[in-house]
């Protein structure tokens, strides 16, 4: 089983807490663009990705799909599962292949209310995937495909750990909810700068800074956010 450390939650929580938890979690590998849980549907499992990247997604009855939130190694997915809110209000498709952990949201309810520190941190991580979908939604009102382009390379980059991400030009014009020939013509003009390389089915970040600097404000929005919530979830470890 992946160790607790690698994500972000679960490395936060107190011995006490580790321990009510532990028997319960189960290692899973998650596979590039399975559908996790879809809106409407009942939560089984809660997820702590230690490798794998999540994508929150809201889809149109034209069948497109547009990504509100993305969850990696520093939290989780279906907190409110554990909440009472056991039916899904977002579909979740896996964006990155790799591994996670899994329990039933039963079983970290229960652990949930036998730890006061605990709850508290599942209420922050919806608030901080709140405060994510609210960033995600100001940036496609605002930002053109080109900033918002950078600004999905780099978190996604965060959250795998790594600068090589293996994605389909399709799969991220699905992501962004735009067309596929937007997204060639933009990682064409990244490639020719130097930013990236681009290979059928992979994307090396090549220029971080330069990302960055050609990025929309909502990527340092959301790091800020996840930043902010990572300090919060150290000190609560504290007693």
């Amino acid at each position: 089983m992946p160790s607790f450390h690698l994500n972000a939650l679960l490395a936060s929580l107190s011995e006490g807490e580790a321990a009510a938890l532990t028997p319960h979690l189960k290692s899973v590998n998650l596979k590039q663009k399975d559908v996790l849980v879809d809106a409407g549907e009942m939560m089984s499992v809660v997820y702590f990705p230690v490798g794998a990247v999540i994508s929150l997604v809201t889809a149109l009855s034209t069948g497109e799909i547009v990504e509100a939130a993305m969850v990696g190694k520093d939290g989780m997915f279906g907190a409110s599962s554990a909440l009472d809110g056991k039916i899904s209000v977002t579909r979740a498709i896996v964006q990155l292949g790799g591994p996670a952990l899994v329990c039933a949201p039963d079983e970290l309810r229960r652990a949930a209310f036998q730890s006061e520190r605990l709850l508290s941190k599942l209420i922050r991580q919806e608030q901080s995937l709140f405060a994510q979908a609210q960033q995600s939604t100001a940036c496609m009102a605002t930002h053109d495909i080109h900033s918002r382009l950078c600004r999905w390379l780099l978190r996604a980059r965060d959250l795998a750990g790594t600068d090589t991400l293996d994605f389909t030009q399709e799969f991220l014009a699905e992501l962004l909810g735009v067309r596929r020939t937007s997204v060639t013509t933009v990682a064409m003009t990244l490639q020719q700068a130097g930013l990236i390389k681009y290979s059928r089915g992979s994307i090396q970040l090549v220029d971080l800074e330069a990302l960055q600097d050609a990025s929309c404000e909502c990527y340092a929005a959301t790091k800020s956010l996840y930043t902010t919530q990572l300090v919060r979830l150290s000190h609560s470890q504290m007693p």
